[in-house]
């Protein structure tokens, strides 16, 4: 097969929505009224839209009519069976308990698993990850490999777990770790992959000690897709069975399918153990819903199940994986630093290193975010001080990066708007020692990115 330079989409696009055009004055005067965090910008005011690939892509054509499909039984709806077996074709978990959103799954786990004096190790917690993890008392370790807090690092699969750091951890205070997690992709550092030898070091490791395993498995396809690119004696093998063997290397499960399911709703969470599922289907009742619908309309469950079977499509992946590549490989040709090598989801630029002359502590990363929404109406995402620098006793410290992340919808976006979104990131790249970093004028105690408010450092 001939090789071509253009990033051809594998879909044709069956119907569309408008984009609202405005100016620099506009999205300023948005800015000034969301308290200057994105989170708060109307969608209406955004030309891009990158905040998150969360629930965000485009559903297909027979995503739409399963939805017509969907069974709104409140008790053991046809279309529950439907989606189970969805997922257990890819993850062979004996329970699979529906949430409503994957922050939902991890809530209801934590209960059961967490509280005071508790350790969850993971190469890296994503933000409701963490989150979940605290509110119950627990620490969240992230226990990435070093390669992996080096945006200039090059290594394939930069999202793996130090292994012996965790056989450390686990010889110290075993008795304190209920769980052993592993993000795959590796989100807050950058979209990174794991490899399948690195999975099963983990689980050994696990073994030996008689830990839990459990997946954040929200981008498991891409990180499949990136292991049969990148892994020794991979090459050759199908999407689904890279799949299935990661599954069967963990005891359970935590999925926002709002990722790689291609849902615009959902998550779940699975496991083998009876007894942890009896304990977690007992607070999803409480709190979520029967267990055939979790917290989603039937109609939902159907369209997952769909998107589990698309998302493993070898077309797909490699037009979602290029695609991101795209954009990426385009910045670093005009000198913006990203992280290397490109993620799956998503671009992250170094907004430290960008901007030397703004202190982490006065957030760079927001400071660059809200740069790019003003001048070019692109919202995207801080991952970094603003995100990750509260700590559990109210300090504050610089996270280890200070990143932007532009994260791509699945199936939403032209080439010719992700060339667009460059040529913003290079405008501002070009007046970027004219930016002023922010403080804080107003957060919560918990997540503070999502509702905070900001003011300039003049």
């Amino acid at each position: 097969m001939p090789t071509f330079r253009t990033v051809i989409e594998p879909f044709r696009i069956h119907s569309v929505e408008p984009i609202h055009m405005t100016t620099p004055e506009h999205r300023l005067a948005a800015l000034d009224r969301a308290g200057f965090n994105l989170f708060k910008i109307d969608a209406q005011d955004v030309l891009i839209d990158l905040l998150t690939d969360s629930g965000t892509g485009a559903m297909s054509r027979d995503q739409w009519a399963a939805l017509q499909h969907g069974d709104e039984s409140y008790a053991g709806s046809p279309s529950y069976y439907i989606f189970r077996d969805a997922v257990r074709n890819l993850f062979p978990f004996e329970h699979v308990i529906p949430t409503h959103q994957g922050r939902a799954a991890e809530r209801i786990l934590f209960s059961v698993l967490g509280g005071p004096g508790k350790v969850v190790p993971n190469n890296t917690h994503f933000d409701t990850t963490r989150a979940n993890v605290e509110y119950t008392g627990a620490t969240a370790v992230d226990l990435v490999i070093d390669e992996g807090r080096d945006p200039q690092a090059d290594h394939p699969f930069k999202g793996n777990m130090n292994v012996e750091a965790l056989r450390a951890l686990l010889l110290e205070r075993g008795d304190d770790v209920p769980v052993v997690f592993m993000t795959i992709t590796n989100n807050s550092g950058g979209g990174q992959p794991v490899s399948l030898a690195n999975l099963r070091a983990v689980k050994a490791v696990c073994d030996e000690f008689g830990k839990l395993f459990f997946l954040d498995a929200c981008r498991f396809a891409e990180n499949a897709w990136f292991i049969r690119e990148r892994e020794e004696g991979q090459h050759d093998r199908d999407v689904v069975d890279i799949v299935r063997d990661i599954a069967s290397l963990a005891d359970g499960m935590t999925m926002s399918a709002k990722k790689d399911p291609m849902g615009n709703i959902g998550g779940w969470l699975a496991m083998n153990d009876d007894d942890l599922a009896a304990a977690c289907r007992e607070l999803l009742i409480l709190t979520e819903g029967f267990p055939t619908y979790g917290g989603l309309a039937g109609r939902d469950l159907e369209a997952l199940a769909q998107g589990l079977k698309e998302v493993v499509d070898h077309d797909y992946l490699n037009y979602r994986i290029r695609s991101t590549a795209y954009v990426g490989e385009a910045l670093k040709q005009i000198g913006i630093p990203v992280l290397s090598p490109i993620g799956g989801h998503a671009v992250y630029i170094d907004a430290r290193a960008l901007l030397p002359h703004i202190d982490p502590l006065h957030y760079p990363g927001q400071a660059l975010a809200v740069a790019l929404y003003e001048m070019g109406g692109v919202r995207t995402c801080e991952i970094g001080t603003v995100m990750f620098g509260q700590q559990s006793d109210g300090t504050e410290v610089a996270a280890p990066l200070d990143l932007v992340r532009l994260a791509i919808p699945r199936r939403t976006y032209t080439q010719s708007q992700m060339d667009y979104v460059v040529e913003v990131c290079e405008l501002v790249a070009a007046t970027s020692e004219q930016l002023k970093g922010f403080r804080i004028a107003e957060a919560p105690a918990r997540l503070r990115h999502f509702t905070a408010k900001f003011e300039r450092v003049i």
